[in-house]
C-alpha cells in the first residue's frame, strides 16, 4: 500500500480517514484486552491499537508476533485517542489497525533505541545505523540538513557559485599532517587529501569567478578531540574585490539566516569585534567565551612591589576573581585547579581568599602589607577567591584562560541558552613554534599582511624575539560560545609579496617553486585582490544542537583513535594491492 504520510505526521486532520503508515516498532504493549504498538519513523511516533476480539484474526496474530524494531506496514482508521499525550504531535489520535504486514523482523538490539541511552561510544559507532534511529540523532542529522539548506539558499542569493575542487592534490607544508594517497600510475609518488581547498579557491578568483563557495570535505591527520575529526566538513568561501569588513558582513548575513531558519532566533547584527590582543589579555584565549565575565586582570605592576620571589621574578602576574566563592573551594578543590594550571604550562597556582577585610591562603602572608592595594585593584568583596598565575605573559594567559572556563562551569556562570558571536580581528601574522624553534603562519602563508607591518617580513624567524612577531595580518576569526566557528583573511595577490612571505617562513626560492610554483606562476597573470573564509559546519551544527562532540552531528564519524568500529577502517589490505602501488611495509615488530 502507498504510505499516506510519515507516522509522526498523522494528526487530527486525518480523523475518521483510512491511512497507511510504515516504520519501526518502538514499543509493544499487551494490556490484556488491547495491544498497543508505538510505530516510529523519522518524523516521530504514532500509536497503533489492536483489539484481538474485533480485529481480523491475521491482524491479531501479526500484532502478537511483533517485537521492538520490527518493520511494519499498518493500515487502519484514525480515531480520537481517549488518553491524549500532549508531548507528541500525534498524541491526540491513534490508528485502529485493519491490516498489519511484517516487512522485516529484528533481533534484539545491542542497546535500546531511545533518547538518553547509556552505552559505550564504540558500541554506538559499531551499530551506528541503529544509533541513528534514535530520535535525538535523527533530529541532529535533520538539523544539519536544515543548516546546509539555509547556507546554500543564502549564498545562491548573494551571487556565489558552487564549484567542486579536487580531493587528490599536491602535498604542501605549513599545516597539519596530510593524508597521503599513493599513485599506482606514477610509482613512488603520492597525492594528498586536501586539508582545505585554500589554493584551489584562490585560483578560482584569478579565473574570474568572483564569488565561490563549496560545502566540502577536508582531511587532517592530527590527534582527535571532541570538536575534531580526521575528515570534517567546512563551508568554504572566496570573493574578489571585497574588503575585510564586507566579507565579515556577508558572513554575518549567512549566520543570521541559519539562526533564524534552524533555531528561530533573531541575532543582533553586526557582531562585536574584539582585537586579538584584547582576547588574549582579558580572556586568555583567541576564541573567547563571552557568555560570562570573570575576566583576567593584570597585576604585574602591583605584584612586583611585594616581597615574594615568585612574583618579583615573573614577567607577568595575572589573576581572576571568583566572586562570592571562597567558601565553595576547599583546599582539595584548589589543588585540582592547580593541576589544571600546570597542565597548561604554569609552574603553579597562587591563591587567596578575601574574608572579613583580610587575605587568607597560600600567598596571603606575602600580600598582607598590600591588602588595601589588592582590594582596590581587584575590587574585592567579602568571600571572593583570587587565583594568580605568575609566569610569562603567554603562559599566564593560557593557564588562567583555561581556569576561567572551568570555574565558569563550576559556578554556573555560563548561560547555555545564549549564542554569543563575535569577530576576533587584528591577528599576528606569525606564531612561535617551540617544536620547530621558528615562527610559523598563524593562519596560512597566503594571508595578506597589513601595510603598516609589512616591512618586518625581512626579519629572521628563528628567534623568539624576532621582529616577525610585529607583523599583523588582515585575518579574522568568527567565534561562537568559546569555539572557533571559522576563520578567514585577505590574501596576497602579487608574486613579489608572496615570495617575501615564503622567505620569511624559511623557504628558499627553489623550495617555494617546488611546493607552490603553480600559485606563484598564477600570480603573474592578473590576480585580483581577494579574500575569504571557511566555517566549520560540523562544529556549527554541534553548537546549534547543544552538543559537546561533533560525532553527535556526523552520520558516520570516527572514534577518538580515528577508527570506525562499524567498518573496521582503517584495515590491512591485500598484499597484491600493495604490490600494485610498489609499496612494501616495514617490519614494525
Amino acid at each position: 500500500m502507498k504510505r499516506t504520510n510519515y507516522a509522526g505526521n498523522i494528526t487530527e486532520k486525518y480523523l475518521n480517514q483510512e491511512v497507511t503508515v510504515k516504520g519501526w516498532v518502538a514499543k509493544r504493549r499487551n494490556l490484556g484486552g488491547l495491544i498497543f504498538i508505538d510505530l516510529r519513523d523519522r518524523e516521530g511516533i504514532v500509536q497503533i491499537v489492536i483489539n484481538p476480539e474485533t480485529a481480523y484474526p491475521e491482524v491479531a496474530q501479526a500484532a502478537d508476533r511483533v517485537r521492538n524494531e520490527f518493520v511494519l506496514e499498518v493500515t487502519g482508521k484514525v480515531v480520537e485517542r481517549a488518553s491524549k499525550n500532549e508531548k507528541i504531535k500525534t498524541g491526540g489520535i491513534e490508528i485502529e489497525a485493519t491490516t498489519i504486514e511484517i516487512l522485516s523482523a529484528s533481533k534484539t538490539t545491542p542497546f535500546e533505541i531511545k533518547d538518553g541511552v547509556e552505552v559505550l561510544d564504540d558500541t554506538r559507532l559499531k551499530y551506528r545505523y541503529l544509533d541513528l534511529r534514535r530520535p535525538e540523532m535523527l533530529a541532529n542529522i535533520t538539523m544539519r540538513h536544515g543548516t546546509t539548506r539555509a547556507i546554500r539558499s543564502y549564498l545562491d542569493g548573494e551571487g556565489f557559485i558552487d564549484v567542486e575542487t579536487p580531493f587528490l592534490n599536491k602535498s604542501t607544508p605549513e599545516g597539519a599532517r596530510d593524508y597521503l594517497v599513493p599513485s599506482r600510475v606514477n610509482k613512488g609518488e603520492f597525492y594528498a587529501l586536501p586539508q582545505s581547498p585554500q589554493l584551489m579557491k584562490q585560483l578560482l578568483m584569478t579565473a574570474g569567478l568572483d564569488r565561490y563557495y563549496q560545502i566540502v570535505k577536508c582531511f587532517r591527520d592530527e590527534d582527535l578531540r571532541g570538536d575534531r575529526q580526521p575528515e570534517f566538513t567546512q563551508v568554504d568561501l572566496e570573493t574578489s574585490f571585497l574588503s575585510e569588513e564586507e566579507i565579515q558582513e556577508l558572513t554575518e548575513g549567512l549566520i543570521a539566516k541559519v539562526m533564524k531558519e534552524v533555531k528561530e532566533i533573531d541575532v543582533t547584527l553586526p557582531f562585536p569585534r574584539m582585537k586579538y590582543d584584547d582576547a588574549m589579555n582579558f580572556y586568555g584565549s583567541d576564541k573567547p567565551d563571552t557568555r560570562f565575565e570573570l575576566l583576567l586582570q593584570d597585576l604585574t605592576e602591583l605584584a612586583h612591589t611585594v616581597d615574594f620571589k615568585v612574583f618579583t621574578e615573573a614577567q607577568a602576574i595575572k589573576a581572576i576573581v571568583v566572586k562570592n566563592a571562597a567558601d565553595k573551594y576547599s583546599r582539595k578543590a584548589i589543588d585540582k585547579l592547580t593541576e589544571q594550571a600546570k597542565q597548561n604550562g604554569a609552574k603553579g597556582l597562587a591563591w587567596v581568599k578575601f574574608e572579613n577585610g583580610e587575605l587568607a591562603g597560600s600567598v596571603a602572608k606575602f600580600l598582607a602589607d598590600k591588602t588595601a592595594e589588592f582590594q582596590t585593584e581587584l575590587q574585592l568583596e567579602n568571600n571572593d577567591l583570587v587565583l594568580f598565575v605568575a609566569d610569562t605573559l603567554e603562559v599566564a594567559n593560557a593557564a588562567l584562560g583555561a581556569l576561567r572556563l572551568t570555574v565558569g562551569k563550576q559556578q554556573g556562570l555560563i548561560d547555555f541558552r545564549k549564542f554569543n558571536f563575535l569577530w576576533v580581528i587584528d591577528w599576528p601574522m606569525f606564531e612561535w613554534s617551540e617544536e620547530e624553534e621558528r615562527y610559523m603562519s598563524a593562519h596560512h602563508p597566503f594571508t595578506l599582511p597589513t601595510k603598516e607591518t609589512q616591512a618586518f617580513l625581512s626579519a629572521d624567524g628563528h628567534s623568539k624575539v624576532s621582529e616577525l612577531s610585529k607583523v599583523r595580518a588582515h585575518a579574522y576569526d568568527i567565534v561562537l560560545n568559546g569555539y572557533e566557528l571559522g576563520g578567514g583573511s585577505l590574501r596576497i595577490n602579487t608574486r613579489e609579496l608572496q615570495e617575501e612571505m615564503l622567505k620569511a617562513l624559511g623557504f628558499n626560492l627553489a623550495d617555494a617553486n617546488e611546493q607552490f610554483g603553480f600559485l606563484l606562476e598564477a600570480l603573474d597573470y592578473g590576480f585580483p585582490p581577494h579574500g575569504g573564509l571557511a566555517l566549520g559546519l560540523d562544529r556549527f551544527v554541534m553548537l546549534l544542537a547543544g552538543k559537546d562532540n561533533i560525532r553527535e552531528v556526523i552520520a558516520f564519524p570516527k572514534n577518538n583513535k580515528a577508527t570506525d568500529p562499524m567498518t573496521q577502517a582503517p584495515s590491512v589490505v591485500a598484499e597484491k594491492q600493495l604490490e600494485e602501488l610498489s609499496i612494501k611495509l616495514a617490519n614494525n615488530n
